[in-house]
């Protein structure tokens, strides 16, 4: 069976900020990030991201710029040896805003099914890796393992004590949750 994760990107696999990432030259990963997806890669896991990106119905950037921030994580990916082609696999983001009501804007499940279809199988029991109570949410909302990390909006999250995340595991970083995951 094809191991398959689901990661956030902003706060999980980049710096997060409040007033958005807007360009690629805005878009930095946070460290161990990139080498944690060249671990999985590197054990034969596929990689998708989920990741909600209202800045672009805010008209704070466009879907050509939500590329090239993908394209200079796939190239951080390749310089660190992960073949070119073979960094994500899946990119499913949802354009829209909280108030839109979309049913692909997280907590909603619309690009996890997404993924779904993209690979022919099921998300249930695979991890799921974000930074908010809206990837938790989306998670169980699909059966997955919710994993939150403490970088971007995560700590915030955690202060919220919400009684969903007493089924989450916690790591610090994107990389500590790859090394747990892949033991």
């Amino acid at each position: 069976m094809q191991k398959i994760i689901v990661l956030d990107r902003d706060g999980v696999i980049n710096y997060d900020a409040d007033e958005f990432i807007k360009s690629a030259d805005e878009w930095r990963p946070l460290p161990g990030s990139l080498e944690a997806i060249a671990r999985l890669k590197s054990h034969g896991w596929w990689v998708a991201v989920a990741t909600n990106q209202s800045g672009i119905k805010r008209g704070y950037y466009s879907r050509h710029t939500l590329s090239a921030m993908h394209q200079k994580m796939q190239a951080g990916l390749v310089s660190l040896g992960v073949k070119g082609g073979q960094g994500v696999d899946w990119v499913s983001y949802s354009p829209y805003l909280t108030h839109d009501h979309s049913p692909s804007r997280k907590p909603g499940l619309g690009m996890l099914q997404a993924i779904e279809q993209r690979f022919g199988l099921s998300l249930a029991g695979a991890p799921m890796v974000g930074d908010t109570l809206a990837d938790v949410q989306a998670a169980l909302g699909k059966a997955m393992q919710p994993v939150l990390v403490k970088t971007g909006k995560g700590q915030r999250t955690l202060q919220t004590q919400h009684p969903l995340l007493q089924q989450v595991t916690v790591f610090d970083d994107l990389y500590t949750a790859v090394e747990d995951i892949l033991k």
